[in-house]
């Protein structure tokens, strides 16, 4: 078993002990290695300043593929087999990237606090496209905040990088002798453990499932880990680290995103832009809640299994979940078990979880060609933002006749409320604005929202009642297009 975890930054060779693998990356790059050009402004992955490139390997093992990620939520214990490239590994004073000499050209700095987390979510965006545009740099960025208001120049900055100077990873850091090194370390299992506060913490990182749920029957309190996109944050706010950590990130089996026989089957470390590729064509109406589910550096490492467990009811993913009666697969050393996603949450964060169990994959049936599925996220703004409410409405109609009918409401209860009285109620009826109208008021006898700093509670029920009259419209409006 190995106690380090191994990586790369901007192309030189780390092995990390001790510690320091419970640090988040933007404390090492800035305290460990003086690399200062990352900067650290929310500590949330809000901002996008502390932005860097984090290479992993292919799922073929052929090439390492970079994806803009934030660092002060990644943290070295999950970083093993990985390359990180920060603001100073794209190029400097003397030498600069063709990304950062657009930015000098078009002055697309001012205050210059959160210009490095720029260049490297446009740097992150050139891996995958030949040039930047206005669109995709308004959905690219969105996970990177100006206070400076500068956008505009930034956004020409983009638009005139130079396609053919500009440099991507695979020929500025040949990957053959870090590869060969990261797969003779595959299928070795990784602790780390390091005493403070009186303490022992300790981190495993295994190879296998199986090797992940032996340290769970162990270890039945360990903090789980994939993307740490929430448990990062309360770790830096908490100033706490976890005593016993299971990180999943090295566990292939749990990483596939995929269509099969009618159903989404998700491991439960598939990632926010595994499942925005696989369901764009699939499931095009969860696509478009996923293109707007926090940022590109959230979605790079944000997991399915994370967002489920985190039991928030205000997860944008959970009410298409619920009325598409997805399915949880739960495994432990002792065995596996299904559990229907409506009967999971027994109430605040209390989940329907054995000691020692994780979600390990995820079944979700795809809508059928006759459904009207609609999903909606009310927000202050319509990019990273946490919802004020959200909902998910399926129906499948015989004539005008509503014959099944599926609701989930978040952000109105201590858990997204699947609203059965009000499926019961609408089932038989005419699918009509006065049908909706009365549904309406059945759902919001079933609900129990809060005043909280994203609405009051009288908001919240009457978005209950508009969302059902504004389903109506919107399907009898596609409906008539047809």
């Amino acid at each position: 078993m190995l106690d380090h975890v191994l990586l790369y930054v901007n192309g030189r060779r780390h092995e990390v002990r001790g510690r320091d693998a419970f640090l988040s990356l933007s404390d090492f790059l800035r305290r460990r290695q003086g690399l200062v050009g990352t900067k650290i402004v929310c500590s949330e992955g809000d901002c996008g300043a502390c932005s860097v490139l984090i290479g992993r390997q292919a799922a073929d093992g052929s090439r390492i593929i970079y994806r803009a990620v934030d660092s002060c939520i990644q943290f070295l214990f999950q970083l093993e087999g990985t390359h990180i490239v920060s603001i100073e590994g794209l190029g400097g004073e003397e030498s600069p990237s063709a990304v950062q000499e657009a930015m000098i050209e078009c002055h697309g700095s001012q205050c210059g606090f959160c210009t490095p987390g720029f260049v490297v979510a446009m740097t992150g965006l050139l891996e995958d496209r030949e040039e930047l545009n206005e669109t995709s740099m308004r959905c690219g960025l969105t996970g990177n905040l100006c206070r400076c208001t500068g956008y505009t120049p930034i956004l020409e900055a983009g638009a005139r990088v130079d396609s053919v100077r500009h440099e991507r990873m695979v020929h500025r850091y040949p990957a053959e002798a870090m590869i060969s090194e990261f797969d003779q370390r595959r299928q070795e299992p990784i602790e780390v453990a390091a005493e403070w506060d009186s303490r022992l913490h300790l981190c495993s990182s295994p190879a296998s499932l199986e090797e992940g749920l032996a340290f769970l029957a162990e270890h039945p309190d360990a903090t789980i880990v994939a993307g740490a996109t929430d448990v990062g944050v309360r770790m830096n706010k908490l100033m706490t680290v976890p005593v016993a950590i299971l990180d999943l990130n090295r566990i292939a089996e749990l990483d596939s995103a995929a269509v099969e026989k009618g159903e989404l089957v998700l491991g439960a470390r598939a990632s926010w832009t595994a499942l925005e590729q696989v369901c764009e064509a699939r499931v095009p109406e969860f696509h478009k809640i996923i293109r707007i589910f926090g940022a590109p550096q959230i979605r790079h490492v944000g997991t399915i299994g994370g967002n489920i467990a985190n039991a928030s009811p205000i997860a944008d993913s959970l009410p298409f979940l619920h009325v598409m009666d997805a399915v949880l697969e739960l495994r432990s050393a002792v065995g596996c078990r299904e559990v229907n996603i409506n009967d999971f949450y027994l109430g605040y964060k209390k989940l329907d979880m054995r000691p020692g169990e994780l979600i390990s994959r995820v079944r979700v049936p795809l809508p059928g060609d006759s459904d009207l599925l609609r999903l909606y996220k009310v927000s202050r703004r319509r990019d990273l933002d946490i919802s004020s409410f959200t909902a998910a409405i399926r129906m499948r109609l015989d004539g005008e006749t509503i014959t099944e009918a599926s609701i989930a409401l978040g952000a109105v209860g201590p858990t997204v409320v699947r609203a059965r009285k009000t499926e019961a109620f609408l089932r038989g009826q005419s699918l009509d604005e006065e049908t909706m109208r009365r549904a309406g008021e059945v759902a919001i006898a079933e609900i129990t929202p809060i005043s909280d700093v994203r609405g009051a509670a009288d908001y919240r029920y009457q978005l209950t009642k508009n969302i059902l009259l504004k389903f109506y419209h919107e399907t009898q409006a596609a409906t008539e297009l047809v």
